[in-house]
This record gives structure tokens, sequence and C-alpha cells, in this order.
């Protein structure tokens, strides 16, 4: 008789997103995605961080507070963005796991690659006007996006 204590496939790659965004360096929030086809397989993921070539220790600004050109905000790669861009096929027609409610940046490269469906975890800038924007974009492009309900399994892992 099979187990059926193991967990479906939306715990199992909001799981791994959630340990993707483990990868981040950002010392303030640690975002990740996992891009999935219509059969169920991984096809890329992603984490928030500093572009390839950029070092992240002698280049990469942290800070969350200053000018934009002293913040971090203009020069790191969110998770979203690292996934579609790291993915060696097209995503087209696939969904993507989130661990936060995507930007308006993000929302729009998530249209043009394709990506039909959006399942996040963590929607704290709810009603700001940058994920007024994202839900607005995702409406009117036909985008479907759902909150992970969270069914409180507890996974571990010892490395």
């Amino acid at each position: 008789m099979k187990r059926n204590d193991y967990i479906n496939w939306d715990e199992y790659f909001m799981g791994i997103a959630l340990i993707s965004a483990e990868r981040s360096k950002d010392p303030n929030s640690q975002v990740g995605a996992c891009i999935v086809d219509q059969d169920n397989k991984i096809v890329s993921l992603g984490y928030n961080g500093a572009p390839i070539g950029f070092d992240d220790d002698k280049d990469m600004i942290w800070n969350r507070n200053g000018g934009f050109l002293d913040t971090k905000y203009a020069y790191v790669c969110h998770s979203e963005l690292n996934a579609i861009l790291n993915s060696k096929i097209s995503v087209r027609g696939c969904k993507v796991y989130v661990t936060l409610f995507p930007c308006h940046e993000c929302a729009k490269a998530i249209i043009q690659s394709g990506i039909t469906e959006v399942i996040y975890l963590s929607d704290k800038y709810d009603k700001t006007e940058g994920n007024i924007v994202s839900k607005k974009l995702f409406d009117t492009c036909g985008v479907k996006y759902t909150q992970y309900k969270k069914s409180g399994k507890k996974l571990s892992l010892e490395l």
C-alpha cells in the first residue's frame, strides 16, 4: 500500500521556491521562484540577487534606504525575472510559484514571456501602487494569480 502523507504538487513547487529563496544574499528580502510546465516538470528556478558578473561582495549595494543609485533597487534582479532568463526553453504556457507577489516590472516580464499562472505565498505589498498595477496587468492580460494555501505540513532539511 502506498503512503498517503506525501506532499502535493503545490507544496512541492512552493517548497522549491522557498529553498531557492535561501540562495539570495539580500539581507532583507529573500524571494524564490519556480517555473513549472503543464506536465509538472520544473523548467527554471530563480532568486533575487545581483546580475551575473556584478560582484555581490564588491559592487552590490544592499542598502534599502537612500537615493535610488545608493540602494539595491537599481541593481538587483528579482527572482521571477531570473527564473525567466535562466530558462533554456520557452516558458510559454507555464506557471510560476513565487514566494512574494510579483512587482509590476516582473508582472510585465511574466506576461511577455507567456506564463499563464502565478501562485504566490506572500502579498505583503497588497494595495500599494505597484501591486495594484501588477494585478491590473494580470487581470487585463488573462494571467491567473492565486495565493498559495498553506497546508500546515512541516518539512525540514538537514544539510
